[in-house]
């Protein structure tokens, strides 16, 4: 298995969360409208994304929004797992997610020898860190 991307799907509002992300997480951003794709588009469509993917090293998130119209629940059936390579990284990431979001589970020690936590960001998505301590 060369990765694991988790795709994430908004009603709207996928341009501002991406931008968001990468503000949180760093990396490249690539991002392409409906307008930009094949077929007849609604007008009120052409703003929305079709696709943006942020790559941050290896690490890969992809989104889209949906159409306008089309059925869309804010889901609460998966987390984003970040596995930082340092402490540092792993409290950074963690309290720019959590602005205007709910920490669920402060960043704290674990009986796993990690340092982990859980959050609802503002978008309503489910993040969890994971910073798994060098052994001694």
């Amino acid at each position: 298995m060369k990765e694991i991307v988790t795709y994430l799907n908004f009603d709207g509002n996928c341009r501002q969360a991406m931008q968001f992300y990468k503000q949180c997480l760093g990396g490249e951003l690539h991002m392409a409208p409906f307008s930009e794709g094949p077929g007849d588009i609604p007008k009120e469509a052409k703003d929305r994304i079709l696709h943006a993917r942020l790559a941050a090293g290896p690490a890969v998130l992809m989104a889209s929004d949906t159409m306008p119209g089309m059925p869309f629940r804010q889901g609460n059936n998966f987390s984003i797992c970040l596995q930082p390579e340092s402490l540092a990284e792993a409290e950074r990431a963690f309290t720019a997610l959590a602005d205007k979001g709910k920490v669920t589970m402060p960043l704290q020690d674990t009986f796993w020898g990690a340092r982990f936590g859980t959050l609802t960001d503002q978008f309503g998505v489910n993040w969890m860190v994971n910073f798994e301590k060098p052994k001694e």
